[in-house]
């Protein structure tokens, strides 16, 4: 329990406790006031206490580590004046509440650092006994799993269309890609014989472009038909080990320094250590490829109690990912790339959903962040 200086919210609380209680009662424990103690510092909700001159009051623990703000630099604030310079329309907050405008469920995304959180607010207005307008209170409450667990089961559905679709169409998409893939490479090697270089050159091109087709066809089978999963117990830092050469040898062609960040033990995980490496590897490869003028990869590997994972952080220093595209780039066929099929990242979100993990990805103005969560 929280034994510093009572916070005006505190207080307040404690003076409703005062009023409700008989002169008997007054004596006994201010159970209210431990509540209100114990609400401020524990409860997993952001709470905002403002007065008529629309400053914040009071401000949770909660609340602090949500928004990134620090209580000591936000109290006796204007609220207007704590959201930099996003447009007023935009605030979460607006004077209006105030004037007894009640909102429920208002539901807004807040960018803290390099992460993304989506909240539920609730706001209302305090009043006295006689019914005058004292200030209002704001509530909010972190439902980014939950809005995340309802994106991934939009993206399964999804995904296992695609795959129905897939395991009808696949092999018979295959057979006449093989018999086309056949006589164009018997085509090229005649027209090489009569040195008839610029058919060869086009043979080639149609070759590339079915290879193509044929790499799709089969991303389309890993949706339709998930691979068996190897499980074992394995260290993350001995994946990362193996793969890091491949990954910087791809980055050399683009200009791109890569640099693994590994201070402190890591514990063991049960996952698929091939799976894995994809989903590395795909990650890190569309990192360097953002990276059109060179820049650093860097590669976090961390520990979060809270939720019992080992943390795989890929950095690029690319021109990062738009706002508006953030919530898509792990839907089925949705890509930025020239020649991608859209298919990578829903790929690796579902290898990683299959081990019982998750990936996010926040992106602000410069750089992107992808983090793997593989729990231990």
């Amino acid at each position: 329990m929280h034994n510093g200086p009572t916070t005006p919210l505190e207080e307040a609380v404690s003076k409703l406790a005062e009023g409700r209680r008989s002169p008997g009662e007054r004596d006994a424990v201010p159970l209210l006031q431990r509540f209100a103690d114990t609400f401020l510092r524990d409860v997993n909700l952001g709470v905002l206490l403002i007065d008529l001159q629309f400053r914040l009051v009071d401000i949770s623990d909660t609340a602090c580590k949500l928004l990134g703000w620090s209580r000591e630099q936000v109290v006796n604030h204007r609220i207007n004046e704590l959201f930099g310079a996003m447009p007023k329309e935009h605030h979460p907050i607006q004077r209006s509440l105030l004037g007894g405008v009640v909102v429920t469920n208002y539901a807004f995304s807040w960018q803290n650092g390099t992460y993304r959180h989506e909240l539920l607010l609730d706001s209302n207005v305090v009043r006295c006994e006689e019914g005058r307008i004292l200030g209002a209170y704001v509530l909010f409450k972190d439902v980014t799993s939950l809005k995340s667990l309802e994106e991934q089961v939009q993206r399964n559905d999804r995904l296992a269309m695609v795959g129905q679709i897939a395991a009808g169409t696949a092999h018979e998409i295959r057979n006449p890609l093989t018999s086309i893939k056949g006589f164009l490479q018997m085509f090229k090697r005649t027209l090489t014989e009569r040195g008839m270089n610029k058919e060869v050159e086009f043979a080639d091109i149609m070759l590339t472009e079915l290879n193509r087709i044929n790499e799709l066809v089969g991303e389309f089978l890993l949706l339709s038909k998930p691979k068996d999963l190897n499980i074992e117990q394995l260290r993350i830092e001995q994946v990362m080990e193996e793969i890091v050469p491949i990954i910087r040898n791809e980055a050399v062609m683009h200009n791109v320094d890569v640099r693994v960040v590994h201070t402190v033990p890591l514990p063991p995980v049960v996952a698929d250590r091939e799976m894995l490496k994809q989903v590395f590897l795909n990650i890190a490869k569309n990192g360097i490829e953002a990276m059109v003028d060179g820049g650093h990869l860097s590669i976090y590997l961390k520990i979060d109690e809270s939720c019992k994972c080992v943390l795989v952080d890929i950095h690029d220093s690319g021109p990062g990912i738009p706002g508006f595209l953030v919530d898509k780039i792990f839907d089925p066929f949705f890509t930025t790339k020239p020649n991608g099929t859209g298919l990578g990242l829903s790929v690796c979100q579902r290898i990683i959903s299959d081990m019982g993990g998750g990936i996010r990805v926040a992106s602000k103005g410069y750089g992107t962040t992808f983090t793997i969560a593989i729990p231990y």
